[in-house]
């Protein structure tokens, strides 16, 4: 972390916008700055202090860092809006039996057995895929913020519902867990600002105790001797 800022990298598809705005309104004299980065960059480029902490897409190598796993993401299917599977609300990869499918040098998801059929070629990237997609050579599965992200008004997607997940994380050198980040982790655990384990939260001020209010009861008056009363004690 320099004295100016702290630098947050995040993968494609990850939307950092909602921690920063909280980030915004918590650390005043420090701004975030925020890096995409591809997948495969985050994590050599977090070891060599290049950043201060990142978001990245599980599995990564933990060795040296802390990782906190944060949610999973949707698998869908990419496809020409006029493929059959266009036509239903989700599908299984077993329906993917006979499609060609498209697997990106930068492939994010992980595969016991892929579905489908091998395409034709292997894409240096996801954007590349998309756009074999588009000619129809085949179609392609990936998250769904990646979908969002390489959004085609002539493609669509849609959910499958066996397929693994990816999973994205929060990660940190375990050697540099400064206040800064300690304020990161209650952001994006959606911790209060009182409940921050970073900087000093802000001190609740101490509220006086109001004056106690008369309750608009009289208080008992005593009441004065009768006239016969006070002629026997001047006889006495």
């Amino acid at each position: 972390m320099t004295d100016s800022e702290f630098r947050l990298a995040y993968v494609p598809g990850v939307t950092p916008g909602k921690w920063a705005r909280v980030w915004a309104e918590r650390v005043h004299d420090v701004p975030l700055r925020l890096l995409q980065m591809p997948a495969a960059e985050v994590v050599p480029v977090l070891r060599n202090g290049g950043v201060d902490a990142a978001f990245v897409r599980l599995p990564v190598d933990r060795e040296a860092l802390h990782v906190i796993p944060l949610y999973l993401e949707t698998t869908v299917v990419v496809v020409p809006k006029d493929h059959a599977v266009a036509a239903v609300e989700e599908v299984e990869l077993a329906d993917l039996a006979d499609e060609d499918v498209f697997e990106p040098l930068d492939e994010v998801l992980a595969w016991d057995d892929r579905p489908g059929q091998p395409a034709f070629t292997r894409p240096e990237n996801t954007a590349g895929a998309i756009e074999l997609v588009a000619s129809k050579a085949g179609v392609l599965l990936l998250p769904q913020s990646l979908a969002r992200l390489h959004h085609r008004k002539d493609l669509t997607y849609r959910t499958v519902t066996d397929a693994p997940q990816s999973q994205i994380g929060l990660a940190w050198l375990e050697a540099v867990t400064t206040d800064l980040m300690e304020e990161l982790i209650g952001i994006v655990r959606g911790r209060t600002p009182n409940s921050s384990r970073g900087r000093n939260p802000p001190q609740q001020p101490t509220r006086k105790k109001p004056p106690q209010q008369p309750t608009g009861k009289k208080p008992p008056q005593q009441r004065p001797a009768s006239k016969h009363r006070r002629q026997k004690r001047r006889r006495r």
